[in-house]
């Protein structure tokens, strides 16, 4: 309990205001990209669709060599973000060894606050977790892209005396994986993104408010009014077509599975 009192009161109230307007910030965009419907879907969500369209694909194909490679690719772009991730981790662990030349150094910044060792401490902390997080994001995409070749080599071909509905619950199966894959790898993603908001934090909780909500408007941007997400939709990507909205999996076939 002293070390808890501690660290509360190492921050003013300003400094713990801007990290839960961080948090809620994180959580209400993350929730906004996933859930929105309508006019208001998200490109991820779009791209969900196209993912679930490339699982029906694969049925008709003989040679599925191309189908391999494209999930060998989004598997390796993951493993990449993965390392990366630790070596971020890395650095942070680093920065928590020289804090003394650092808060000297932001002391000299136009809106920089004096701080402490011990604020300076839970900050590097907080970053450091934040980096965790995304590791364990890619970590876990990249073992559901492997799952996913698995599913991949498990879809009967079309002529093998496979019944529909079983080729069509393997398809299934595979989709469902794919975008589970694609969604932890973008949260991952967004923990990067997020640990640059973050960043101002050391310099101020002025600069968190304005750096947390520069992240934010232009993730929005990219998910929301992107030029190819209009491009999707004018194509006939509408929001209302079923590979956005209908279930890849109904709750019995889940519970088979």
């Amino acid at each position: 309990m002293t070390d808890l009192s501690a660290g509360s009161a190492a921050f003013s109230h300003l400094d713990l205001a801007a990290l839960l307007y961080f948090i809620l910030a994180w959580i209400a965009y993350g929730l906004s990209v996933g859930r929105l419907r309508g006019r208001m879907v998200s490109l991820s969500q779009i791209m969900n669709g196209h993912r679930a369209n490339w699982a029906r694909q694969v049925i008709g194909r003989d040679n599925r060599v191309v189908d391999t490679q494209i999930n060998a690719s989004l598997q390796n772009g993951t493993a990449f973000f993965a390392s990366t991730s630790l070596i971020a981790l890395g650095s942070v662990l680093t920065l928590s060894r020289s804090g003394d030349d650092v808060l000297n150094l932001f002391a000299t910044l136009p809106f920089g606050t004096v701080a402490n060792r011990l604020t300076w401490e839970l900050k590097v902390a907080g970053l450091a977790l934040i980096f965790v997080y995304a590791f364990f994001k890619f970590a876990w995409a990249y073992r559901l892209f492997n799952y996913t070749a698995i599913l991949l080599g498990a879809v009967p071909h079309k002529g093998s005396g496979t019944s529909e509905t079983e080729m069509l619950r393997a398809v299934r199966r595979l989709a469902a994986m794919n975008v589970s894959a694609g969604r932890h790898f973008a949260r991952g993603q967004r923990a990067f993104f997020f640990a640059l908001a973050y960043l101002g934090w050391f310099i101020s909780p002025y600069v968190l408010f304005v750096s947390t909500t520069a992240v934010v408007i232009i993730m929005w941007r990219r998910q929301f009014a992107s030029e190819i997400r209009k491009a999707l939709l004018e194509a006939g990507e509408g929001p209302h077509e079923g590979p956005l909205d209908a279930p890849l999996l109904s709750p019995a076939e889940e519970a088979r599975t």
